[in-house]
């Protein structure tokens, strides 16, 4: 795993207080200069940009002059990058009650790592969720702005506590009602056990209420069929990889048949049958109806190449285990355990599944499908860590064959686009939200320095190398 980022190594950017040369001038409540501001949507860099913020939003947007703006605190950014905060459009805060503190603690590691904001795909701690949005926006706690689904939706025993059970329609329409009670930022729906059917009329009956909608699909479904009815958004690749397949309709009929036998067969029994039979015609066929529906993907390239490798990997001496609550690191025996038990032919598999992954990516990205950055961190995903999962994301879409610009686009207005959150977030432009992160050097120049953080900026509140540094230490465990 990657060491904790070489934030707490930079020199800090001058801090100190605004003198109002001009006593006519209102002073703001930050003023940063000489700024390299990248402008994610077009990839290029404004030089030496000056920025006035007050009240958590960007104010003024323009050449540094020689007149000074009069500033209750300014902040020298010569030589350094401004990016839009990053987004983790895939995180979990869950575990129970008894977890609720330990999830709390994990949200100085989005900060400390240049996310401003996160999408909790549910879980079961929906007031706690609510109350640290509560918080956050009144500054009583650090950490970044957060989008929830509040409880999934899903068929009946589920797998993940607190998820809604639904079977028919007025189960369906009983679940949407509670989740709209609760103003959530959309809706999540699970595969663990919920039928076809009530899984296309999950998202048909969301669309009807204008509810976004985004899930993990059962496998007796085609993505097809949920982008034509109004899904916004896959998770995860397993769907569109399913739908790639030359196959597909005959794979989706043999899962459908299994269901009433003693051994019904799951996502990842049908797997090898789908890279056996991809095909490139049906690929490009469901990148149109993704393009055409505006159905957006998550990828999740990091978290699918960590649990391919922890069979293989020791993670117990990872320095971000340091800041992971003990009782979240109890969840992890999970997977780790059956990582352990893996085949070695399974092994290998997975390992070809997740090349075969990485490029769809590049292929998503030239047919014009929405790519949203996704971390899927959170309790019982075994040694995801908030933060730097996220830039490893980044990373990994590279490699893939992105270019930084359109990496950085999956973590920034894409997600604000996605969340109509995109008038007041997502790129750095006058009248927007003040959600910055200060870099070193160039992100457009090597995706890896994103890892170079000088100073975080959230709602306008200024967050230094000793702030983020101070918070980290208050969560450590050893």
């Amino acid at each position: 795993m990657h060491p904790l980022f070489p934030l707490f190594a930079v020199s800090l950017p001058f801090l100190a207080a605004g003198c109002a040369t001009h006593p006519p001038q209102q002073a703001y409540d930050l003023v940063i200069t000489h700024a390299n501001v990248v402008d994610v949507e077009t990839g290029q860099v404004q030089p030496d940009q000056t920025l006035a913020i007050t009240d958590g939003q960007i104010r003024r947007l323009e050449k540094t002059g020689a007149r000074p703006l009069s500033a209750k605190q300014t902040l020298d950014a010569q030589g350094k990058y401004l990016i839009p905060g990053l987004w983790d459009m895939h995180v979990h805060f869950r575990g129970g009650d008894s977890l609720i503190t330990a999830n709390r603690n994990l949200l100085p590691l989005y900060l400390a790592h240049g996310i401003t904001t996160v999408r909790d795909a549910g879980g079961d701690l929906t007031p706690a969720v609510f109350e640290w949005r509560k918080q956050i926006r009144a500054g009583q706690l650090a950490g970044p702005t957060i989008y929830t689904s509040g409880p999934k939706i899903d068929g009946p025993k589920p797998t993940w506590a607190g998820s809604l059970a639904v079977e028919n329609q007025a189960d369906i329409d009983k679940a949407l009602d509670s989740l709209q009670a609760l103003k959530v930022d959309y809706v999540k729906i699970y595969e663990s056990t919920i039928s076809r059917d009530a899984f296309l009329n999950t998202v048909t009956s969301a669309e009807k209420r204008g509810m976004l909608t985004t899930g993990h699909m059962p496998y007796t479904a085609t993505l097809r069929e949920a982008s034509d009815r109004g899904l916004d958004a896959s998770e995860h690749l397993y769907y569109v990889f399913k739908a790639c397949s030359s196959k597909e309709d005959s794979i989706t009929t043999a899962v459908q048949r299994s269901l009433g036998t003693a051994k019904p067969l799951g996502l990842f029994a049908v797997l090898p049958a789908i890279y056996r039979t991809f095909d490139a015609d049906a690929e490009a066929s469901i990148y149109r109806t993704l393009v055409k529906n505006k159905t957006a993907v998550v990828p999740t390239l990091y978290i699918q190449k960590l649990l391919a490798e922890l069979p293989v990997t020791d993670h117990s001496q990872d320095t971000l285990l340091a800041y992971i609550d003990p009782k979240i690191q109890r969840t992890y025996a999970g997977r780790l355990n059956g990582a352990r038990r893996q085949s070695a032919a399974t092994q290998a598999f997975n390992k070809q599944l997740g090349a075969k992954f990485m490029t769809l990516v590049p292929a998503m990205q030239k047919a014009g499908v929405t790519l949203l950055a996704g971390s899927d961190s959170g309790a019982s995903n075994s040694y995801v860590y908030p933060g730097t999962s996220l830039l490893g994301e980044l990373e990994l879409m590279v490699q893939a064959g992105l270019t930084p610009a359109q990496a950085l686009q999956t973590a920034t207005i894409n997600g604000a686009r996605f969340l109509k959150a995109d008038q007041h977030s997502g790129t750095i432009r006058q009248g927007k939200d003040a959600d910055l992160v200060l870099l070193d050097q160039n992100p457009l120049e090597n995706i890896r320095n994103l890892r170079h953080i000088n100073t975080v900026i959230t709602r306008g509140r200024v967050y230094t190398a000793s702030d983020l540094r101070q918070q980290l230490q208050a969560i450590k465990h050893r």
